[in-house]
């Protein structure tokens, strides 16, 4: 979000307002003689470098403080003339406490030791300067953290207790006032079990205090936490160390509560008026700059664990990430930022007039000359401004927090039967005897006092979405499954509650879909995905995807490695499953990003196989393992229930030897590296599995070894391979290996597949192989459009039959026709004359049918009512019948195309 541009500044006016409204100011202007020309004049930076550099360096203490006060009145000038937009007051304003507190770390240590080097001692900076936003007259609120280890101090100094001595010289350094005023008021409350620690935490105390007893508001703090002073790189060190306190993998609703319950205080708290007027607290009143940051940094909360993107200090910033994240409407996020921005300036006016930290609009006079500081019309008009601001805040926090939700609570077990069949449920009195099965201490996961308080809070609710659903018992009986598998439903439960929204959707992937049913049931921390309603929207590429799973997999042991593999594949994988039930998205490209997610992988799952083990056995110099995509994986459209069709391959001389303790010639130690691989991606883990792994394609099938040398392998294809092997090389693609791997596997395919055939033999094989399919492998159902005669598998035994008997001539005249891509083959080939123009549309119905079905019409057969909904939405249609029967005609254009290739009809259409 851009700021406004500032109107043209007027610096003589802006002058003559701060006399009128501040009396810190007039003081100030009449104190810094040199000074005024300069404003007068319009000259802000050349005020700004004059005020940077006053005092004598020899003199720490006076200097700081005449500098404080020189740019504090320069940056108010600027700020009243509209020379100085707020991000610049923010910045100049902390930059300077970031400067201060440092030359009183480093005045501090060089008073004692005769160095002024500040390693081992470190000042971390929380609120609002951390953020990068100090105000006029603001506390800072360091942390001081010290090493003992690297700590500079004297040779007979007990490091804990020269550490206490540097911290109460830098806070008297910076907080005394003296007859040239003060610097920063140092607030040392925010660290560590302030009410028993001392003024500087050793970093191991620390960081066991935040990995072990920190409360929920001191991972709010730690937001905005930055290493401002002192040892920076110490300071950075331990913001890593912590990095995991602050930012939790699973989505933290806990944080809403928290967020209300704190709210609460505050207002309970504030004895002020509730609506701007005098007297009004624009920081911690309702709707003022604290419910702002409080919105902002909530919402980092829950989501920033899995979105580093989130991962901001300021709070504009904040407001912007989770815009572009699509947690925030740009609606919500303008009326909170420009709100902010002006409370901000609001709150700078008030303490220009004085040079106090408060934030209470004065009374009578006082907020009339506050008014003419700020330049509106009147006093009346600033307060109703600010009415305005407030009451639009108070709205949209309250409604995160759900304070203006009102949900009548379920009935006691004794007049709950009769509201349960209000509710739609059939047998009231069964059902309220299982939800008291629920609260009984049947499920560990709902055995706690917060958890039964949560699970009371969100049942009205979750009741209700159930009676809604067409398959209330089967919600019921799910639901029932993911609290018996959780380990605790305390997170899930306040989701639930914090976010009635998501309701639907969770009672859609209970009821509409098995697989993603079953997903759900297996790890129910999947549930916060349910929030993310947000479109296709990278990291969709490949390489995308696999690097942000490198991030995560590449630390830890390998079995860490693998897990955060399969939590990151699962977790996408059930997004992409809600988004197509929800038809948020075509089932086309959901499957193209399904493909990509298990390339990603692939290729992360061979990187730590190989790492792993190569600790034992070493590498092959000038050999690499690469894992070749056939079926639908190579053609890049997966379905949720696709088995993934690879061959294992390896380059270099297949006689050669590894350099490790425990040494293998090349084709053992691939082998057993291709079944590192193959079971990183299908054996379960406490994360579940990720795929079936299918390697019967390769050179001899299930009689071959699992990996052989691209010789061997080229050999294979050209002098022995049958011809439905080579019908498989027509939707091959290296998915991982090194570029010049993939492409020197690439021409072994481009070459095998453009190998002259005689067409009678070819014709008569592919025939063959049809009828001995459909022998073994007959539809299951309805709406089994892949067996189906005039299905997908008809379709591409005519797509491929075409690329193997044109080959040569395709490769000259038709771009793409022999891509493993089967929608752009069908496209090439019909623009070459081969097919006609209906089988594209056909290809893609019945494909999005494959992968919809797959979800909501499992095995092929009619789904019920609800599903079969979602079904047709899915696939664009507005009925099931009207599905069907455009599936029909889509399989009688491909019969017809089959006539027309092959001379004969499709048998049992």
């Amino acid at each position: 979000m851009e700021e406004t541009a500032p109107a043209p500044a007027d610096w003589p006016e802006a002058l003559e307002r701060a006399r009128a409204g501040s009396p810190f100011l007039a003081r100030s202007l009449e104190r810094l003689e040199t000074l005024v020309p300069m404003l007068k004049g319009g000259e802000g930076e050349a005020a700004l470098r004059w005020a940077k550099g006053r005092g004598d360096p020899d003199d720490i203490d006076t200097a700081l403080r005449h500098q404080r006060i020189a740019l504090a009145t320069t940056l108010a000038i600027g700020d009243l003339a509209g020379a100085f937009p707020l991000r610049r007051v923010f910045t100049e304003l902390t930059d300077f406490a970031d400067r201060a507190l440092d030359t009183a770390i480093r005045t501090a240590i060089a008073e004692r030791t005769g160095i002024a080097q500040p390693d081992g001692f470190i000042g971390l900076a929380l609120g609002k300067q951390g953020a990068g936003e100090l105000n006029y007259s603001s506390d800072i609120d360091p942390i001081f953290l010290y090493d003992p280890e690297t700590l500079p101090r004297r040779e007979r100094d007990d490091p804990g207790e020269v550490a206490q001595r540097y911290a109460r010289r830098i806070v008297r350094l910076l907080s005394e006032n003296t007859r040239a005023g003060y610097v920063l008021r140092v607030d040392l409350r925010l660290r560590p079990a302030s009410e028993v620690s001392p003024l500087a935490v050793p970093v191991a105390a620390a960081r066991a205090h935040y990995h072990g007893d920190a409360l929920a508001w001191e991972r709010a703090a730690f937001i905005r936490a930055r290493a401002a002073a002192g040892d920076i790189a110490g300071g950075r060190a331990f913001l890593d160390a912590v990095d995991a306190f602050i930012w939790r993998t699973a989505r933290d609703f806990g944080a809403v509560e928290a967020l209300a319950a704190l709210t609460e205080r505050i207002r309970k708290n504030d004895a002020g008026p509730e609506r701007p007027g005098p007297g009004f607290d624009i920081k911690r009143g309702r709707g003022g700059i604290r419910e702002i940051e409080f919105f902002a940094q909530t919402h980092q909360l829950v989501h920033g664990g899995r979105e580093p993107s989130l991962r901001v200090r300021g709070t504009r910033a904040a407001l912007d990430a989770l815009t572009d994240a699509g947690h925030l409407t740009a609606a919500t996020a303008t009326t909170l930022g420009t709100s902010y921005d002006r409370l901000r300036t609001v709150e700078h006016r008030i303490q220009m007039m004085h040079d106090r930290q408060i934030h209470i609009l004065p009374e009578g006079e006082a907020l009339d000359d506050l008014a003419r500081l700020d330049g509106s019309p009147s006093a009346a008009a600033l307060i109703a401004e600010l009415h305005d601001i407030t009451q639009a805040v108070e709205a949209i926090h309250d409604e995160l927090v759900g304070r203006e939700r009102t949900v009548a609570p379920v009935p006691q077990s004794s007049d709950r039967s009769a509201y349960l069949e209000s509710l739609g449920f059939a047998d009231g009195a069964a059902l309220a005897r299982r939800i008291e099965g629920w609260r009984s201490g049947r499920f560990t996961a709902v055995q706690s006092e917060a958890a039964l308080a949560a699970l009371d809070k969100a049942l009205p609710d979750l009741l209700a979405a159930i009676a809604a659903s067409d398959d209330k018992q089967r919600a019921l009986a799910r639901w029932e499954s993911i609290l018996d598998r959780a380990p605790s439903a305390l997170k899930l439960l306040q989701l639930v509650a914090a976010r009635p929204d998501v309701l639907e959707r969770l009672v859609n992937a209970l009821t509409l879909s098995p697989l993603l049913a079953d997903a759900l049931a297996r790890q129910p921390s999947r549930l916060d995905v349910l929030l993310d309603r947000k479109p296709l929207a990278p990291p969709l590429a490949v390489g995308e995807i696999a690097e942000r799973m490198r991030a995560g997999a590449m630390r830890g042991d390998y079995e860490a490695q693998l897990d955060t593999i399969r939590r990151e594949t699962g977790d996408a994988r059930f997004v992409l499953g809600l988004r197509l039930i929800e038809a948020d998205n075509p089932p086309l490209a959901i499957a193209r990003v399904l493909a990509n997610l298990a390339e990603a992988a692939t290729q992360v799952a061979l990187e730590a196989a190989r790492a792993e083990f190569a600790k034992a056995h070493g590498t092959i110099a000038g050999s690499e393992l690469l894992v070749l995509g056939l079926g639908r994986l190579g053609g890049g459209v997966l379905t949720h229930a696709s088995d993934l069709d690879i061959i294992y391959l390896f380059t270099g001389d297949f006689t050669a030897q590894s350099d490790g303790d425990r040494p293998l010639g090349a084709t053992l130690y691939f082998n057993r590296l291709a079944s590192r691989v193959t079971a990183a991606l299908s054996v379960p883990t406490a994360h579940g599995a990720l795929y079936e792994i299918d390697t019967r394609l390769r050179p001899q099938g299930n009689q071959g070894p699992l990996a052989v040398s691209l010789e061997a392998f080229d050999k294979y294809q050209r002098e022995a391979a049958w011809t439905w092997e080579h019908m498989a090389l027509t939707r091959a693609r290296p998915i991982a290996g090194s570029r010049a791997a993939r492409a020197a596997v690439e021409r072994i395919i481009r070459a095998v597949v453009r190998m002259p055939r005689d067409p009678v033999t070819l014709r008569r094989d592919v025939l063959s192989m049809r009828r001995d399919m459909a022998r073994h492998k007959p539809a299951r159902g309805v709406l089994d459009v892949k067996l189906q005669r005039g299905g997908l598998v008809d379709l591409e035994f005519l797509v491929h039959f075409l690329q193997l008997r044109d080959a040569q001539r395709l490769s000259e005249m038709a771009s793409g026709a022999l891509a493993p891509d089967l929608g752009e083959a069908i496209g090439a080939l019909v623009a070459a004359g081969l097919l006609p123009e209906k089988c594209v549309e056909a290809h893609e119905l019945m494909t999005a049918m494959l992968v919809a079905g797959r979800l909501l019409a499992p095995g092929g057969k009619s789904p019920p009512r609800a599903a079969a909904k979602a079904l047709a939405r899915a696939c664009g249609r507005d009925s099931l019948a009207r599905l069907q029967s455009d599936l029909a005609a889509a399989r009688q254009t491909v019969a017809r195309a089959w006539e027309q290739v092959f001379s004969t009809k499709l048998e049992e259409f």
